[in-house]
């Protein structure tokens, strides 16, 4: 592996998901720093306006201030009232300019600007090498509405439902209990499980608070999982049993709030279909590098496929570097890894 290269950590943004984006962003931050790189973790939104000259020499980790997270949703409007500039651009002062002198970009990223394309559509502009997959498998992935249709082509199993914008009447009802997700959200920010028609209308109106189109579809009763897939290859499947209630913000990100099983204790058969559909997703959505889907299986043993995330969380209560961890790689191997993809270019 290549030493001592110039890299900056992306993170931050004004997403509902920024505080996780910091939090993930300072962990790989840290793990690039024992490797012997010259990391620098920026907000991409705040940005520096100190002395930039030699800013891979300092040793500084800029996100060391943000609290714990999964408390709750950021205050993004307090956020944007720190750029002097309005925040005409999203990109916060010096961003570009040290991508730029960096050897690579690494993506720490969640939610909209950042995980859905448009960052890695201007790095890529730029010339800048990135980590994770590209902008318009990003795209696809971010978009659930997307997602499904791409499922539906391809005959991965996935939950039965539909897509409706603000102000349009449903054309067909999902019988309850039903889930209602902004479409494209994460973090499951924007989620909610409706029993009647009173929980029903509380919880668009809740969705629509995050994105002018959701997604309903049938509630999968049973146990839920996930599975990395890293260049292709799935990696040992985890299963998330929140203490109480589904597996929201809170039970994502509250430390103690979710028991992480990893390999899941289930039937070998059934671990060996949920990698491969895992790795179908991952060819069908044309995604590279690396990334984490997410599933149900009912009581009755049936498994489906909920979403792919391209840039999965790094926090320290995160799946995929427990799924690393169950490999036999440890974090900091797991970020160099996932650099050497970045830096190897396109497959």
């Amino acid at each position: 592996m290549w030493v001592k290269m110039k890299i900056v950590v992306l993170a931050g943004g004004t997403s509902t998901e920024r505080d996780v984006s910091l939090s993930s962003g300072s962990m790989i931050y840290k793990a690039l720093k024992k490797k012997g790189h010259q990391a620098v973790l920026l907000d991409a939104y705040l940005g520096y306006e100190g002395d930039t000259e030699d800013i891979f020499g300092q040793d500084t980790d800029w996100a060391a201030q943000i609290g714990a997270v999964g408390e709750k949703n950021p205050d993004l409007e307090a956020v944007r009232a720190l750029r002097k500039d309005g925040g005409k651009s999203f990109f916060g002062p010096n961003v570009l300019e040290l991508c730029q002198r960096a050897d690579a970009v690494f993506m720490a990223l969640h939610g909209a600007n950042g995980e859905d394309g448009k960052i890695q559509a201007c790095l890529e502009l730029l010339g800048i090498p990135y980590t994770g997959t590209d902008f318009a498998s990003a795209a696809m992935a971010m978009d659930k509405g997307i997602t499904k249709d791409i499922f539906k082509a391809y005959c991965i199993p996935t939950p039965a439902g539909i897509r409706l914008k603000k102000g349009e009447q449903e054309s067909e009802k999902v019988p309850y209990p039903c889930i209602v997700k902004a479409c494209c959200g994460g973090s499951s920010v924007g989620v909610c499980i409706a029993h009647d028609e009173h929980e029903y209308s509380a919880a668009k109106e809740e969705a629509f608070r995050y994105d002018n189109e959701v997604i309903i579809e049938q509630y999968i009763e049973g146990r839920e999982f996930s599975v990395g897939v890293m260049e292709g290859a799935a990696m040992p499947v985890i299963e998330i049993a929140p203490k109480a209630g589904f597996y929201d913000y809170k039970n994502k990100y509250q430390a103690g709030s979710t028991v992480e099983t990893c390999p899941a204790n289930i039937p070998e058969d059934k671990a060996g279909a949920m990698q491969r559909i895992a790795e179908q997703v991952f060819q069908a959505l044309r995604l590279k590098s690396y990334a984490r889907m997410d599933f149900m299986m009912s009581w009755e043993g049936e498994i489906y496929c909920l979403e792919a995330n391209t840039t999965p969380g790094m926090t320290p209560t995160s799946l995929l570097p427990q799924e690393a961890a169950a490999a036999g790689l440890s974090f900091e191997d797991l970020c160099e890894k996932i650099l050497e993809c970045a830096l190897r270019g396109p497959a």
